[in-house]
């Protein structure tokens, strides 16, 4: 089967959707299914093509960007010739150009599937209402046009005012993490960071407006009460992040503040991400409203065996809600997530059934669902 995938950006970007898609395309490859992957180029030193794993990638030249989003004037041309030389199609919104890539798929009789990874939210700015509805009108479309819609768990489709629209064509199929063995020498580096230190608080995330990190900032003098050598590790980009300087400049004088309980780590591979997960004592994920429809990392955490506290969102809750492993916490609330760390720190769950998370989360499990949906539509079957 032959199986063309487009977003908007992919690897070297790095975020949960782009995460998620690497995941699933190394999936679908390793079990025989040639992959394309249809994205910007949005930076000019990436190569246009590159195979990786048995993964294609083409990456489209970028005329202009607009808030978040891109302009490629030869998405159509490409898409047509795509469309055409594949067997199904897999859109992953938001995306402006889902809209056109999902007619044709309709237009070829190619079974289209649509994941739909969060709402989207803007920021304020002239531009970036125009933007955003431009791309909420290009969803729709998108939706409308394809065979089936994939979200990452009913409590989050439930109250997501796009998904809800489309109850009819949904499908939940959970999201694919994998977590490798750490490399000694990752896990040696990440004791040396710990020596000296109190109990080790850890955010996975970009430094984003959407993370709520401002309310990990302003929880940490509760926490350093009773645990004045308590220290924060934040592993993800914090710097030139698309579209989020501004935030990055409102966070400085918190960050300053916290300087000496606050370090950065950057953006990691995944065995040392791995022993990121395993060096800390809790990992948080304060997350502020729909643009977070579950939060990869909090899987991530407890395949290490490190609880989790997550804000209570739709979709995000339900790790924590399904193993136990940690607490739930009103939105934009810093003393109660001080409280839930504080709790956890002092009373830590107890690890659910880690071997049946993990099989349940498999790339290969996932990838084996969206096949059996392919099939199920009719996928090399004709138009």
């Amino acid at each position: 089967m032959r199986i063309l995938v487009a977003l908007t950006y992919f690897r070297p970007h790095v975020s949960g959707l782009t995460i998620y898609v690497e995941r699933l395309a190394a999936a679908w490859a390793q079990a025989g299914h040639p992959v394309t992957i249809l994205t910007s180029r949005y930076r000019k030193d990436l190569p246009p093509r590159e195979d990786t794993g048995g993964v294609r990638i083409l990456r489209l030249p970028v005329a202009a960007r607009i808030s978040k989003g891109v302009l490629m004037p030869t998405i159509g041309l490409e898409a047509t010739r795509q469309v055409g030389r594949h067997d199904v199609v897999s859109l992953h919104l938001p995306q402006f150009d889902a809209a056109g890539i999902a007619l044709r798929g309709r237009l070829f009789g190619r079974p289209t599937v649509l994941t739909h990874h969060c709402d989207l939210r803007l920021p304020v700015g002239l531009l970036n209402a125009p933007a955003h509805l431009a791309v909420q009108w290009a969803n729709h479309v998108a939706a409308l046009l394809a065979d089936a819609v994939v979200s990452y768990t009913q409590d989050y489709a439930q109250h997501s005012s796009f998904l809800s629209r489309y109850a009819s064509k949904l499908h939940v199929i959970p999201p694919p993490v994998e977590v490798p063995d750490p490399r000694s020498e990752d896990r040696a580096k990440f004791q040396a960071i710990r020596r000296g230190k109190g109990p080790v608080i850890g955010m996975a995330a970009r430094l984003a407006t959407e993370k709520g990190v401002e309310y990990l900032l302003e929880a940490l003098p509760s926490i350093l009460t009773r645990h004045p050598d308590a220290h924060v590790l934040f592993a993800g980009q914090h710097e030139d992040v698309l579209g989020e300087g501004a935030y990055a400049r409102r966070l400085q004088p918190l960050l300053q503040a916290m300087a000496d309980h606050w370090t950065f780590l950057g953006v990691l591979d995944p065995r040392s991400m791995a022993a990121f997960y395993e060096a800390c004592d809790v990992t948080v994920l304060p997350s502020l409203n729909s643009t977070e429809s579950f939060g990869l990392v909090q899987i991530e955490s407890m395949l290490c065996g490190t609880p989790v506290v997550a804000a209570d969102l739709p979709g995000v809750r339900q790790p924590v809600l399904t193993t136990g492993m940690g607490r739930i916490v009103p939105l934009r609330d810093a003393e109660a997530l001080a409280r839930a760390v504080l709790e956890v720190l002092d009373h830590p769950p107890a690890a659910t059934d880690l071997r049946a998370l993990r099989e349940r989360h498999a790339p290969a499990s996932v990838a084996a669902a969206y096949l059996q949906l392919f099939r199920d539509l009719g996928a090399g079957t004709g138009p």
